[in-house]
C-alpha cells in the first residue's frame, strides 16, 4: 500500500513538470522509481533499467494529457514538431533499445550527471546570442537523432534538451515547452518499447513487470499525471515561470548530488 501511494504522490508531481515545464517528469520518476525498487529490494543490476523503461512509458500517457492541452490553446507549432519528430523517434528506439545493455551503475551516474547538467541550466537561465535560429532541415534531424537517443537513455521525455535548444535558438519559452510537450510522447514511445523488448525473458525483472517496464508503477503513475497534466499546462501560462525555473533547478541539484554519492560511495 505504501507503494503505491509513493506512486501517486509521483504521478502527481510528473504531471504537473510535465504541463508546466514541458519535461516530461523523468527528472523526478527515475530517481523516484530508483529509491521506490531499492526499497523493495530488487537486483541493484536491474533497477536501474527497470525505473528508466517505466518512466518513459508514463510518459508516453502524460505526454497525451499535456498535448491535448496545449493543443486547446493553439501553443503547438506542428510545423517544428513534424521536422523533429521522425528523428527523435528512431533515436529513441535505438537508444532505449541498447540501454537495456549499459551496466546499471553507468546508466545511474549518467542520469545523475545529467541532472547536474538540468538543474544548473534551470538556476542559471542561460540567455542565447540574439542572432541564433532554427537550423535548417539536416540541422534539425540531427538534433531530433540526438534529443531522441540522449532522452531515451536516460528515461526522459526530453524536455530538458529540447526547450533549451529551442529557446537557444530564440523561440519564445512558451512555445518552445508546448513543441517540447509535444515531441516527447514519439520519444517516450519508442524509447520504452527499446527497453521492453530488451528486457524480455530477464529472470530477475519482479512479477508484474513487462520486460523493463513495471506495470503496476506505469498504471499508478500515469492516471495521476494524465490528471495533473492539464493544470501544469494552464500554470505555465498563468506562473512565472523563470521563478519556477530555478525552485526546480535547486530540487534537480539535491537530487543529482544525492545520486552521485550513492554511485561514487
Amino acid at each position: 500500500m505504501l507503494d503505491i501511494a509513493s506512486f501517486l504522490a509521483l504521478g502527481l508531481v510528473a504531471g504537473l513538470l510535465a504541463g508546466m515545464l514541458g519535461i516530461g517528469g523523468g527528472v523526478v520518476i527515475v530517481p523516484a522509481l530508483i529509491w521506490i525498487f531499492q526499497a523493495e529490494g530488487m537486483s541493484g543490476e536491474i533497477v536501474p533499467h527497470l525505473a528508466i523503461g517505466t518512466s518513459l512509458a508514463t510518459i508516453v500517457f502524460t505526454s497525451l494529457s499535456a498535448i491535448r492541452a496545449q493543443q486547446k490553446r493553439g501553443a503547438i507549432d506542428w510545423s517544428v514538431v513534424r521536422l523533429l519528430a521522425p528523428a527523435t523517434l528512431l533515436g529513441g528506439f535505438a537508444s532505449g533499445y541498447l540501454a537495456g545493455y549499459v551496466p546499471a551503475a553507468t546508466l545511474k551516474g549518467l542520469f545523475a550527471t545529467f541532472l547536474l547538467f538540468v538543474g544548473t541550466q534551470f538556476i542559471l537561465d542561460w540567455k542565447p546570442a540574439a542572432h541564433w535560429r532554427l537550423p535548417g532541415r539536416a540541422g534539425l534531424w540531427s538534433t531530433g537523432l540526438g534529443i531522441g537517443a540522449l532522452s531515451a537513455l536516460l528515461g526522459i521525455g526530453g524536455g530538458n534538451i529540447t526547450v533549451p535548444f529551442l529557446h537557444a535558438c530564440n523561440m519564445e519559452l512558451k512555445r518552445a515547452i508546448a513543441i517540447s510537450t509535444a515531441l516527447g510522447f514519439p520519444i517516450a514511445l519508442f524509447g520504452a518499447a527499446g527497453f521492453l523488448v530488451t528486457g524480455l525473458g530477464n529472470a530477475t525483472l519482479p512479477a508484474g513487470s513487462v520486460g523493463y517496464v513495471s506495470l503496476p508503477a506505469l498504471a499508478a503513475v500515469a492516471a495521476v499525471s494524465m490528471l495533473t497534466a492539464p493544470a501544469g499546462v494552464r500554470l505555465s501560462h498563468a506562473l512565472p515561470v523563470k521563478k519556477l525555473k530555478r525552485i526546480f533547478g535547486v530540487l534537480v541539484l539535491l537530487i543529482s548530488l544525492r545520486m552521485l554519492w550513492n554511485v561514487l560511495m
